[in-house]
């Protein structure tokens, strides 16, 4: 009597997933079905920032193109099993969009991260390591979950939601320094992280406030570190913050309104942030509720056939 309750409770974490995300699925594996093929395809999908001037889309392609199978399976699970969340919180439209910028511009910072390594070096290593992977997209993902169920608790792992951004650089940080090959995943997981945060702090238009961005406290940067690090944190994000993004935070009242390490600005709305919040656990909570209802549904239905054949 228990199997089937338990079959179908199991089956129904693997259902669900959206259209879009299955999509990005085939293209990470077909990047990566091709880059084994012809090994020489390598050379123009990924990141080599010595060939990226005349090369200019690897900019793009080196998010999906994926050179180990272990990464594969991680990016791939990883986008199916987020996604099936947050994309109906965001929309398919920005859930897209997300992808595309943070892809876009950790490419961008990776590959004049490297430029900069080789003229301070000059080792050539940093101009023709090949860099490729979702894992920049994954990390920003991981900043929307911070963002929309920051007080989710994670019983695997006994932390909340909030966390997951900066344990997986920790947890990265701290492989890198036995393994050889960080060089090829951790700055793009460090810049996607930042480019998530950014994304979602200043750019993200909310079509019911009309406006961009989540100025809330409890979203700064600084709530990336725990709270002991954060009277440190906190004048350095600002000096950032306005060389940054300055002119965006100065538009309070098109956007909304932003902080500025802890002060908050006029025109913020933290209120919405809040808002967004507690429709981002609505969501989680109605999905684990249809979820198990369809678990139940075929549970009955198995346990039926069972006594019919019976």
């Amino acid at each position: 009597m228990s199997n089937p309750q338990i079959s179908g409770g199991t089956m129904s974490m693997y259902t669900g997933f959206t259209r879009l995300c299955k999509g990005i699925t085939v293209v990470l594996v077909g990047g990566h079905i091709v880059v084994q093929i012809l090994p020489s395809a390598l050379s123009y999908l990924a990141l080599i920032p010595a060939k990226t001037i005349p090369f200019a889309w690897n900019l793009i392609t080196a998010g999906y193109t994926e050179q180990s199978i272990y990464g594969l399976v991680i990016s791939t699970i990883g986008l199916l099993f987020v996604g099936k969340l947050l994309e109906p919180i965001w929309g398919s439209r920005e859930f897209l969009k997300f992808i595309f910028v943070v892809n876009f511009l950790t490419s961008v910072c990776v590959f004049i991260t490297a430029i900069a390594l080789y003229y301070i070096t000059t080792q050539e290593i940093y101009l023709y390591m090949p860099v490729s992977g979702f894992q920049g997209v994954l990390s920003g993902f991981l900043v929307g979950i911070k963002q929309i169920l920051p007080d989710q608790d994670l019983s695997l792992l006994k932390i909340k939601a909030k966390w997951l951004p900066s344990l997986a650089l920790l947890v990265s940080i701290i492989i890198s320094f036995f393994t050889t090959e960080s060089a090829s995943y951790l700055p793009t997981m460090i810049f996607g992280t930042y480019i998530g945060w950014i994304y979602l702090r200043y750019w993200q238009r909310k079509p019911e406030t009309k406006r961009r961005g989540d100025p809330s406290d409890e979203f700064a940067f600084s709530t990336f570190f725990p709270e002991f690090c954060r009277p440190v944190i906190n004048p350095l994000a600002t000096i950032f913050e306005r060389m940054l993004c300055g002119r965006r935070s100065e538009m309070s009242d098109e956007s909304g309104g932003y902080t500025l390490g802890s002060t908050t600005l006029p025109g913020s709305d933290p209120i919405e942030a809040s808002r967004r919040r507690e429709r981002g656990a609505r969501a989680l909570e109605e999905r684990l509720a249809a979820e198990r209802l369809a678990a139940t549904g075929r549970a009955d239905k198995t346990e039926e056939n069972a006594t019919e054949n019976v």
